[in-house]
């Protein structure tokens, strides 16, 4: 396994919207810098850095300095219409990029599980020739079962999952629940750590992020269940930050938190 981060392992440093903003947003060259810095060997760039928004030239100095440093790119969107995924495998194919890793709707786009086969399917050809999988990431739209079904219904080994370990909570679906449908069919995985509180009032629990390896996260059966699958997928660093007293603040915690992640992760490089 690969220990990576992404850009939402920094939400924060490059802007939560709704929230003042970072005093320097952190960049493509930012992100990869941070990759750098910590000593991981693969990079996700997600929707909240949507690639589409940089031009060539930045794609190119960005792919250019991955490679330098041996870090691998992983691109991500949100959506599955045609048009934006092949536009999005372009842009993988250009930055060297073996996985794409999408959600299924989007904030105009909400296609029934129907149509996003059919959508599936109509770009699989291009995906299979350039050698790019396209990884599904769980979360509350869908369930675990429906998610397993697209995929064997599909049956394609250029289309997974990415597995966020907490997402599906928001479908009433626990973390080994989850693990342990989607397991056969996971291309990449999201390890994002919780804690879980009571209210003070008693009614009802509030669920909180926290550094990989410091929380509920069973992270030790995770990776067993998933190695008994699949050896070569990367465990990136996703993070549920609180906001503190600024943004500032919040930066520099969600900076400590990828950090200590990070170190948590290594014992299951390799």
């Amino acid at each position: 396994m690969r220990v990576g981060v992404g850009s939402w392992t920094f939400p924060w440093a490059i802007g939560v919207p709704g929230y003042p903003a970072p005093a320097d947003p952190l960049s493509l060259a930012g992100l990869l810098d941070r990759a750098s810095e910590l000593g991981v060997s693969v990079v996700q760039v997600a929707d909240n850095l949507p690639l589409e928004g940089a031009g060539e030239e930045e794609l190119r100095r960005f792919r250019d300095a991955a490679r330098e440093r041996n870090i691998a790119i992983e691109a991500g969107t949100r959506g599955v219409e045609p048009a934006h995924l092949l536009r999005y495998l372009e842009i993988a194919r250009f930055l060297d990029a073996r996985l794409l890793r999408t959600l299924t709707h989007t904030r105009d786009s909400r296609p029934d599980l129907p149509q996003i086969e059919r959508w599936i399917r109509e770009v699989l050809p291009a995906f299979k020739d350039a050698g790019v999988a396209l990884a599904l990431e769980n979360y509350e739209r869908h369930s675990c079962g429906e998610l397993t079904g697209l995929i064997e219904s599909i049956g394609s080994p250029y289309v997974g999952i990415c597995l966020d370990t907490v997402n599906s909570l928001g479908a009433l679906e626990g973390m080994r629940e989850v693990v342990l449908q989607l397991a056969p069919y996971v291309l990449n995985v999201h390890v994002k750590d919780f804690h879980i509180r009571r209210l003070e009032t008693m009614m009802g629990y509030l669920v909180t992020g926290c550094a990989a390896g410091e929380g509920r996260l069973d992270i030790d059966w995770v990776v067993g269940q998933i190695t008994r699958q699949r050896k070569n997928v990367s465990l990136i660093v996703e993070l549920w930050t609180p906001f503190s007293a600024s943004v500032g603040e919040t930066v520099a915690l969600e900076r400590e938190w990828a950090a200590r992640s990070v170190r948590n992760l290594r014992q299951y490089e390799g």
